[in-house]
């Protein structure tokens, strides 16, 4: 990516070191990434590479050891915990690979959770959650329980839950990681068609036919970025 100046996300030397018993692990190391607004990006590797601590990072839910992390042009470092969670809250959308929902909440329930909790006004919660619901095909859903869904039509629910927020972007972790072949693939399409119509996705997975969904794809190996490569084509 050229332009660093207009990224939507910028890392720059961003490591992260966990101690224990004396013991350093260097989870990352040394990260230098760019994301743009509007872009899909994939984030590889095997097990243990340290995906899920970049993500989280991304996700201002880690901080790193050493390094910068700027977000739609602000420092990351430095800020409150309340201001990190008004973040996360606003501009960034979670997708997991466990569905994350909560079971004694309706469809509905769960996807307007996250915007009570902004103090939005009840008019504009009902139509952010009706439309998110819409978009991943689950409004027909919305008076039932997550136990009555599937695994797919749950994950469907948490990508409609990150939708509504309007998030500058959306985070997914291993979202087919809990989910069988076919649904798997439904959701990484309900993903590239969100990506079409503007969404900018980060996504990390280990499977090498869901990273191929994405426009630009890093790979990660002990904590370094080992390759980056970019599709030339649409995934069909």
């Amino acid at each position: 990516m050229d332009n660093g100046d207009q990224a939507l996300i910028r890392l720059q030397g961003v490591t992260k070191v966990f101690v224990t018993d004396e013991v350093e692990t260097h989870a990352l190391s040394g990260i230098q990434l760019q994301i743009q607004k509007g872009e899909y990006l994939s984030i590889a590797g095997p097990s243990g590479c340290g995906k899920s601590t970049l993500l989280a990072i991304l996700g201002l839910l880690d901080t790193p050891t050493d390094g910068t992390y700027t977000l739609n042009g602000r420092p990351v470092s430095g800020l409150k915990l309340s201001e990190r969670a008004r973040i996360r809250n606003r501009e960034i959308g979670f997708i997991f690979q466990a569905f994350n929902l909560i079971g004694d909440l309706t469809v509905y329930e769960n996807v307007e959770l996250p915007l009570t909790y902004r103090g939005m006004p009840s008019a504009e919660r009902k139509r952010r959650v009706q439309e998110s619901l819409e978009r991943v095909g689950m409004s027909h859903r919305m008076k039932h329980y997550p136990s009555q869904l599937s695994g797919g039509q749950q994950q469907r629910v948490a990508v409609a839950r990150a939708l509504a927020g309007d998030p500058l972007i959306l985070l997914a972790d291993e979202p087919t990681g809990n989910l069988d072949s076919a649904n798997g693939e439904a959701v990484m399409n309900l993903l590239k068609d969100l990506h079409r119509n503007g969404a900018t996705i980060c996504m990390v997975t280990h499977d090498p036919r869901y990273a191929r969904f994405a426009d630009r794809t890093i790979k990660l190996f002990d904590g370094r970025i080992v390759e980056e490569s970019v599709e030339s084509a649409v995934t069909n």
